[in-house]
């Protein structure tokens, strides 16, 4: 389906995979890596592919602890 732009609560310290999980437990069980941008650079650049074009986007693994105004698209496989 469409892409979707959604803000979702999760608790201080929960690392990428517990994030994920918050949306839905298969996107916690099939988490993969997480592309990671402030929202501050999201808003500077546009969209999420000037971000990645200016290298404001990165790549996080499993042990990656969200912080405050981090922009996620999780990649995951189940």
């Amino acid at each position: 389906g469409p892409k979707e732009a959604r803000a979702w609560t999760i608790h201080v310290g929960d690392t990428a995979p517990m994030a994920a999980g918050v949306i839905h437990t298969d996107f916690q069980k099939g988490f993969i890596k997480a592309e990671i941008v402030s929202f501050d650079d999201l808003v500077a650049a546009g969209s999420m592919a000037e971000a990645k074009a200016h290298g404001k986007v990165r790549m996080e693994g499993k042990e990656y602890v969200m912080h405050d105004g981090d922009v996620v698209e999780f990649r995951f496989n189940v």
